[in-house]
């Protein structure tokens, strides 16, 4: 992957976000020349702001439903890649503020779409969504790309939306000579440190134990596909670099599922509890049978991305739940975020 963005022009959308940020710096240990749109950091503390990532690279500020803050973005960056993660990500958010997900999550990727419509020259492009796109039937076995989409609260149906526009854009206007090779990315649970979002149980819980208050638990008995940061963003890289190679087929232009191993399909609870394993504290069930409807089993499937792409997971769940506690409680003991995030990229890369 070296070489794949060594010196190379690379656009990032959503880069003030915890995965956003997480991305750059990793562009820029890998020596590429990033630029980032997006609206502000959107929690206080941010990892974008820890990192100092605006001092290092391009920072735009901008809207992805506007189409003039997008085109000037891509203008001025003119991509060699395009890493499209911005978005309305909270799923108790999108409840109460279902239209402004919708508008976010569909149209701004449509937005995003269009600008790289526009583009006249090779690029390859990764639209992340998430496992959620899936129509969630509640059952054990792992979904694979071409299950059919879904989703039940308005982000879930939303990326579900965006997956379609992806699909429909790459079908009408990249045909297999077109210098654009689109694809898209869909990504479990993830976790890792720098994530200060609300309504995430990770966050929750660390905010919790620094404040040497009890663990609130939601939805202890429901199931997700945890995985560390560093294990999707290294499939987007490496599905990025393969797209962007002399040997792409048409095979890469579509959708990959990048899930963690099936052992990492892991209760709230036995999350919570493995967090307290790391760092002493207590929990309570906080469960609300009256509050809005939340998937309890959702499991990915990653083989297509194992064939085609010779990508599967490195860090296990007790690696990635040791990982995630070990930066926030450096963090909150003193240590450097950006040395605790550079120095993790690094052991993950050698892992």
């Amino acid at each position: 992957m070296a070489d794949a963005f060594h010196g190379r022009r690379v656009l990032v959308t959503g880069h003030t976000g915890f995965k956003g940020s997480w991305l750059c710096e990793w562009l820029l240990a890998l020596n590429a020349r990033v630029t980032g749109l997006a609206l502000e950091p959107p929690t206080r503390p941010s990892l974008f702001e820890q990192l100092d990532l605006s001092g290092r690279m391009e920072d735009r500020r901008g809207d992805i439903r506007d189409a003039a803050a997008v085109g000037a973005a891509f203008e001025a960056s003119r991509p060699d890649y395009v890493f499209h993660l911005a978005a309305q990500p909270i799923v108790r958010r999108s409840y109460a503020e279902p239209a402004l997900t919708w508008e976010t999550n569909v149209m701004g990727t449509v937005q995003i779409l269009e600008a790289i419509r526009r583009v006249d020259r090779p690029c390859v492009a990764v639209i992340v969504t998430t496992d959620k796109c899936y129509e969630n039937r509640e059952w054990v076995h792992a979904y694979r790309e071409e299950d059919a989409l879904g989703g039940y609260d308005p982000y879930s149906s939303s990326k579900a939306a965006t997956e379609l526009a992806v699909q429909s854009w790459r079908r009408s206007f990249f045909p297999g000579a077109h210098p654009v090779r689109l694809a898209s990315a869909r990504a479990g649970n993830v976790i890792g440190g720098g994530d200060w979002a609300e309504d995430r149980i990770v966050p929750d819980a660390v905010r919790a134990l620094a404040a040497n208050a009890s663990i609130p638990v939601r939805n202890p008995a429901a199931t997700r596909p945890w995985q560390h940061v560093l294990e999707p963003l290294g499939g987007y890289l490496l599905l990025a670099a393969r797209l962007a190679g002399e040997s792409s087929t048409a095979a890469l232009r579509g959708a990959f599922n990048f899930g963690p191993r099936p052992e990492s399909n892991r209760t709230v609870r036995t999350v919570v509890e493995e967090i307290l394993r790391h760092w002493p504290g207590t929990w309570e069930d906080r469960s609300d049978p009256t509050g809005p409807h939340e998937a309890g089993l959702l499991n990915l499937a990653h083989e297509k991305a194992f064939h085609l792409l010779g990508w599967s997971p490195i860090w296990d769940f007790s690696e990635t739940i040791r990982r995630t506690v070990e930066w926030y409680r450096g963090v909150n003991a003193g240590a450097d975020p950006a040395e605790l995030t550079c120095r993790q990229i690094w052991e993950y890369c050698i892992s």
